[in-house]
């Protein structure tokens, strides 16, 4: 992977962007706010997807696959972190002097003098920038966004407003997080993750530290999650509004019914707000007070702004739901921390009722795999009924000897409740004969899993 250089002065001039690796999350909601701003965008990408299609319908050239030519004429290039050095067009850029910028300082630099609200956290970002973006057009606002998963109820992850707020879901992963020139800083957890990075836990939580005091206005962090407050412990001088189920929380979250859409009451102000979201999990209840205390702290009342929350109904990635064949539902979940599989596994429990939680794991990069395996087992084996573990999707890194999805299978202690499927048809197809009526599939990682619901969906029904 490679390294840009986030000390480097913007140009003050972009041109013409060539993104590489344009239909990544991330990358792909950047991309698109370029465009709806009028620059010339180009980008490449190794296979066609929804987003890909979607950014040539705004005008975008896109080429699948990797090559110096799709470069064309391009001023400046944007990568990602997860880019390798050898990557032709990364490489033609070098020996042109061609500005060479990380998608964050692309970000920043189009952000500019907005008003910035960014959104960071090991688990919780996307969906809580998805309430807060929901929230402020339903409260009249048209903010720009740039979120890392498709906001349902508006078909994108991004857009570009006549309002002067910004809101971002700010990546944690490679530390560019910092980069931003923020007023508002929601941290949903400090739950350590990306140590390939940071090497250290108290590495990453400095670099939250270092994140929240660029906030020139408030910081807004939970009061449940011990990184989170460590984090808030250290801030020098900054106005902080906490949430969570902690009593002591500034927006306190009680009262959690979470059989189907999580219902909730926040205690905020001296007031009692009850509140019923469209989505499910209780952890969705902590998001909502999270996005709460960043609306209210901006100034907005309080019952509008829950009432405005209530009408989120979800992102792309996040419990979402593919099909039902034969009485059995595939889900598709982001999910690729054990504390983000402990949620979304929890939220499948609040709506299957008396059936099953049938889980296909594809673990997310090799040396998440190697620390955490134990955990991600443990996870599994203590809210799913049964588990499949693919095998791992190394998205930035080389593979790492031995480390495959079997640490994960091998680390259950009733073997029965586990099997280790490194092909995926017969994932698919032990998960379609495993199921029955009433029982739910989820597939959950940040890398390619989705791509397998077609085949569960298939076996589940051959003539489908």
């Amino acid at each position: 992977m490679i390294k840009p250089d986030l000390s480097m002065e913007l140009p003050t001039e972009l041109g013409a962007l060539h993104f590489v690796g344009i239909g990544g999350s991330g990358m792909s909601g950047i991309a698109r706010v370029f465009l709806t701003a009028g620059y010339t965008v180009t980008g490449s990408d190794l296979r066609e997807t929804d987003a890909v299609r979607a950014l040539r319908e705004l005008g975008a050239t896109v080429h699948i696959g990797h090559d110096a030519s799709n470069v064309g004429d391009a001023d400046t290039l944007v990568v990602t972190g997860a880019l390798w050095q050898d990557n032709p067009e990364y490489q033609l850029a070098l020996q042109r002097g061609m500005p060479v910028l990380h998608r964050a300082q692309a970000l920043a630099w189009l952000i500019n003098k907005q008003r910035l609200v960014a959104v960071a956290g090991a688990h919780g970002k996307t969906t809580s920038t998805g309430m807060i973006v929901t929230a402020l057009l339903e409260l009249g606002q048209d903010p720009s966004f740039v979120n890392g998963g498709v906001i349902q109820s508006l078909g994108t992850s991004a857009s570009s407003g006549s309002g002067e707020l910004f809101v971002v879901e700010a990546d944690e992963s490679d530390g560019s997080f910092v980069l931003y020139d923020t007023s508002v800083v929601l941290i949903t957890n400090v739950d350590a993750d990306h140590l390939d990075h940071y090497g250290s836990r108290e590495a990453f939580e400095d670099a939250f530290v270092s994140f929240a005091n660029e906030a020139d206005e408030f910081v807004v962090a939970s009061a449940d999650d011990p990184g989170a407050v460590s984090v808030t412990n250290r801030l020098d001088g900054k106005r902080v509004i906490t949430f969570g189920e902690a009593e002591h929380a500034d927006v306190r979250v009680h009262s959690i019914v979470a059989d189907g859409p999580v219902a909730f009451t926040l205690s905020y102000g001296g007031r009692e707000l009850p509140a019923r979201l469209r989505v499910p999990g209780a952890h969705n209840a902590l998001n909502a007070a999270g996005a709460f205390a960043v609306l209210v702290g901006l100034g907005f009342e309080a019952e509008p702004v829950l009432a405005a929350i209530e009408t989120f109904g979800g992102t792309e990635r996040r419990f979402e739901l593919h099909g039902t064949v034969r009485g059995v539902s595939v889900y598709d979940d982001y999910a690729h921390h054990p504390t983000e599989v402990a949620a979304a596994l929890a939220a499948a429990r609040s709506v299957v009722g008396e059936g099953r939680v049938i889980a296909v794991h594809q673990p997310h990069l090799y040396s998440r795999t190697r620390l955490m395996a134990g955990e991600f087992a443990e996870t599994y084996e203590r809210l799913a009924d049964h588990t499949i573990v693919l095998d791992v999707f190394g998205a930035r890194e080389d593979p790492e000897p031995g480390v495959t999805g079997a640490l994960v299978a091998d680390r259950f202690h009733d073997p029965s409740r586990v099997v280790y499927l490194p092909d995926w048809q017969q994932a698919a197809d032990h998960a379609a004969q495993v199921a029955r009526e009433g029982d739910i599939v989820m597939t959950l990682s940040c890398g390619d899993v989705y791509r397998i619901i077609p085949q569960i969906l298939d076996a589940l029904d051959p003539a489908r």
